[in-house]
């Protein structure tokens, strides 16, 4: 079946400026408008509402995003922009409700500006000047963002009170891949500007929290990979770094030892066979028999257990450093989901 693409929210943006400055400069409230896209083609796209305000010095737009078959986290937000004739030349962009600002440097917008990326800020644009050469103030807000906005990556990038208005194509693609691994490359590129040498990646949140539990952090400092691990160590020769940590669960991270470099469970093999391989490799015994890397830890004793996973941090690091090329020391720190360290391997004075 084939999957329905949708729109991004710089897209909604663009159409919205454009009703509402058609509104504004000859009172027509249009059903729908036509934008321009970054590639030149053209789309016509629903407008929910319009509203000129008292006195016809600014009008309102609404438009729905619909991001088709993607499971965009922004599906069915309404994007609300008002624009507002000024006396100062060019286009003014303002952050309303639930759009987010930029509170940290290495993103396409320097900190205090409103999260507006610069394609989406060249559509209103491109969609005012169409029909007016006057000075604007562009107001977007997205009611209910700044909700939404807490289960996405803007808080670990600096992006502070809301979600971002997006978009490089103005379309959205049914898959989210792409905006995934921008998304992860934003985090390396903040902690970079935030002049970060030392970063700690990690996979999710246990990994983090036991980071920030076990040494002093700089909050860019803590890299969350997900499962997109051959992406992100590759992209870390792009930067200026002295040392890298990999830090977390062996449920995630004995997959690396074994090479598998998406450790999505659909796409890698089960870590606790491969625990219990190394353990009869190394311990010279059968594994407890257990369905998972913890119940297989907790199951041995004290040496046993700090032998096992000692050694297993040692392959992971060595995996790790050649998979980045060897440029940069590596460490490994295993933990329990409790974030209690099992094992380690490596030189962890750059975090002391």
């Amino acid at each position: 079946m084939k999957l329905r693409s949708g729109i991004t929210t710089g897209t909604c943006a663009a159409a919205a400026a454009r009703a509402a400055t058609a509104a504004l400069v000859g009172g027509a409230a249009p059903a729908e408008v036509e934008v321009r896209l970054p590639s030149g083609a053209t789309i016509r796209v629903p407008v929910c509402s319009v509203r000129v305000h008292e006195g016809a010095a600014e009008a309102t737009a609404v438009v729905r995003k619909d991001a088709g078959d993607d499971p965009d986290a922004t599906h069915g937000l309404e994007v609300h922009v008002r624009v507002a004739w000024d006396d100062s030349p060019g286009i003014t962009f303002i952050a309303g409700e639930g759009v987010g600002i930029v509170t940290k440097p290495g993103l396409q917008m320097p900190p205090g500006e409103p999260a507006i990326n610069p394609v989406p800020r060249q559509m209103i644009a491109a969609a005012i000047r169409a029909l007016t050469p006057r000075g604007v103030r562009v107001e977007i807000a997205i009611p209910g963002g700044r909700a939404i906005a807490e289960r996405t990556f803007n808080p670990r990038l600096g992006i502070a009170h809301g979600l971002s208005i997006l978009g490089t194509t103005g379309i959205v693609r049914p898959y989210c891949k792409s905006a995934l691994r921008d998304a992860l490359k934003c985090t390396l590129d903040v902690a970079a500007a935030c002049g970060v040498t030392t970063p700690v990646l990690v996979p999710g949140n246990i990994g983090a929290k036991a980071a920030r539990a076990r040494f002093v952090l700089r909050e860019e400092q803590v890299v969350e990979v997900g499962n997109e691990w051959q992406f992100m160590l590759q992209r870390l020769s792009s930067y200026a770094l002295r040392a890298v940590m990999i830090l977390g669960h062996p449920g995630k991270l004995a997959k690396l030892a074994a090479r598998q470099w998406d450790t999505h469970s659909a796409r890698s093999a089960p870590a606790a066979p491969l625990v219990a391989e190394l353990c009869r490799e190394i311990l010279g015994r059968a594994a407890p028999e257990s369905p998972t890397t913890e119940g297989l830890f907790a199951a041995l004793d004290a040496t046993a257990r700090k032998t096992l996973a000692d050694e297993l941090a040692r392959r992971i690091r060595f995996a790790v450093a050649a998979q980045t090329g060897g440029g940069v020391p590596v460490a490994a720190l295993l933990v329990d989901m409790a974030g209690r360290e099992i094992g380690a391997d490596g030189d962890f004075s750059p975090w002391q």
